[in-house]
């Protein structure tokens, strides 16, 4: 089995030059492929020098970019995906790959709370942790992070649905899960991160996160979204038909404006619903083409 080890690094000389070495000790094989996300330091000398195969881009596209583009390029039958910065030990591949072994196409690394960045991190990757666990019904230790190994030609079939985004770790976990592709979960401690600081920025990005909830939920099930939405509608409009039955002994404007809601909601719901086991059977047809071909 060939194992590509992909890196997105951003501006990660630093954290490059302790992880590189120790990757190539543990795994001399694996192709090690570091995709330069426009760095503006030493990073795509540093990947080079340690003898990693670099893929640079003139400007920065983004984690999620970098990811696709390293796996379009990756040449192994399993890929590995962690990050650039030292959070993520080398050594630790191999729970992962064993774990892969068992008849998984995903294993990913579960951090715990000592692995999240900091308090407000750790609450929001629990909120989607759990909402991603109640969409799916299996339990979700870990939806954002970024160290996971996947059979290569499985994920390659979801890299359009894939933001450039930080949220490339939150849609193809929902996207093995909603094609039936066994995903696994194998604790891992986390070390801090080497060099400059996180590229996430608190208030963009916490809102897009609260987005991220809202595609998840579109991605997956959007029954299990909109149904709840157009019931709370419902239940709103009988409740204030009640009361000013009541009081007015009338059917009020409002009232029906909330009757309305609800259908619409609904019907919107059916027909994402619709959409999504469209889009999937699109996938897994033109991967089973590619396949034939």
């Amino acid at each position: 089995m060939r194992i590509s080890v992909v890196l997105p690094a951003k501006n990660e000389a630093e954290g490059l030059a302790g992880t590189l070495p120790a990757l190539r000790a543990r795994w001399p094989q694996a192709e090690v492929v570091v995709v330069d996300d426009g760095s503006t330091d030493a990073t795509a000398a540093v990947a080079t020098e340690h003898g990693a195969r670099v893929l640079s881009s003139p400007y920065s596209m983004g984690n999620g970019a970098a990811i696709k583009r390293g796996a379009r390029e990756a040449t192994g039958d399993v890929i590995v995906f962690m990050d650039a910065d030292g959070q993520h030990d080398p050594a630790h591949i191999e729970l992962l790959l064993s774990k892969l072994d068992e008849g998984y196409d995903m294993v990913v690394g579960a951090r715990d709370d000592s692995g999240q960045a900091n308090l407000h991190r750790g609450l929001a990757n629990r909120l989607y942790n759990r909402l991603a666990s109640w969409m799916t019904g299996h339990a979700i230790l870990d939806l954002t992070s970024g160290f996971r190994a996947v059979r290569a030609d499985k994920f390659r079939e979801f890299l359009h649905l894939l933001p450039n985004g930080f949220s490339y770790p939150t849609t193809s976990t929902m996207a093995f899960f909603r094609s039936a592709y066994p995903v696994a979960y194998v604790p891992i401690p986390v070390a801090k991160r080497v060099g400059n600081n996180s590229h996430i920025r608190p208030i963009k990005d916490g809102i897009r996160f609260l987005l991220i909830i809202f595609k998840i939920a579109t991605l997956y099930s959007p029954l299990k979204l909109f149904a709840p939405a157009a019931g709370a509608f419902f239940l709103l409009g009988m409740g204030y038909y009640g009361y000013t039955f009541l009081v007015q002994h009338r059917l009020t404007n409002m009232s029906v404006l909330l009757f309305s809601a609800a259908v619409i909601v609904f019907l919107i719901g059916l027909i994402s619903e619709q959409i999504t086991s469209l889009t999937f059977l699109s996938v897994r047809s033109g991967a089973q083409t590619t396949k034939g071909d």
